[in-house]
């Protein structure tokens, strides 16, 4: 292995859309072995088409047992994994006027515990080596309870408290472990979305910004600079005055509607 690509084998959930396919892409190009999980076998079948360094491993994140078994599939398969990137997720807004408690369990299914699932497997195994590399790709939107976010910024925020509580015993095992925290990402997702979001970038401007952070073995990668500045400022106001600039923005907009949390 060498500075440029400094791993062998990757597995990458979330893998048929968005980031975690652009991740695996672009992965691959380098020469990468890349395992790419998702629901859609179509879809990584087609991914898989595009480079032969790419396998697909179809499965549901929510399924634990199913994580354990692709895991074990893999490492039979391309030999040892040494960097594990969990990116499958989903968006739903959620405000009071809609509330609803199963849109909230169906999202954590995937967002959180899907990540749980896919960890357990791959953490013991690294932690066994002494070596390797996992990463969540979290948001900017864990960083503080944005309204219409209500549904997905605590999936997010699950994620940054997990990283943290994980990371000093990872590293005393030889283990790195990175955050990914992005803004607004042109993806599936957004664009099935009309709210405004500032910042957007291009996938494959996310996908690069990544994996020289995750290169770099950085423990946050948080991007485009301006929104992660925005929300790490939220994040550290006093709650009065976070309050008060949430209002301000519901009563510039005139809908009684906030601004829409950030996603990946």
């Amino acid at each position: 292995m060498d500075a440029a690509r400094p791993w062998k084998t990757a597995w990458i959930t979330g893998a048929s859309s968005g980031i975690g396919r652009e991740l695996a892409l672009r992965l691959a190009e380098r020469g990468v072995r890349v395992a790419a999980t998702a629901r859609s076998a179509g879809n990584l079948n087609a991914l898989a088409a595009s480079n032969p360094l790419i396998s697909p491993y179809p499965g549901d994140v929510t399924d634990a047992v199913a994580m354990k078994d692709i895991f074990t599939a893999i490492e039979r398969d391309l030999g040892p994994v040494d960097l594990a990137i969990f990116s499958a997720g989903v968006w739903q807004g959620m405000l009071v006027s809609d509330f609803s408690a199963q849109r909230g369990k169906d999202t954590m299914a995937v967002n959180y515990f899907g990540v749980l699932n896919a960890l357990e497997p791959a953490m013991a195994a690294f932690a066994s080596r002494g070596r390797g590399h996992i990463a969540f790709v979290s948001s900017v939107a864990g960083f503080r309870g944005l309204m219409k976010g209500a549904a997905y910024a605590p999936t997010k925020a699950a994620l940054i408290s997990l990283s943290e509580a994980l990371y000093p015993h990872l590293a005393r095992k030889g283990v790195k472990l990175t955050i990914i925290n992005p803004g607004y990402i042109v993806t599936p997702m957004t664009q099935r979305e009309t709210f405004p979001m500032p910042f957007i970038i291009p996938v494959e401007q996310a996908a690069e910004t990544i994996i020289s952070g995750l290169s770099r073995g950085k423990y946050e990668i948080v991007f485009p600079w301006r929104i992660a500045l925005l929300m790490k400022t939220l994040r550290v106001l006093p709650n009065w005055a976070f309050f008060r600039l949430v209002n301000m923005g519901i009563n510039r907009r005139g809908t009684g509607e906030p601004p829409s949390a950030p996603n990946a």
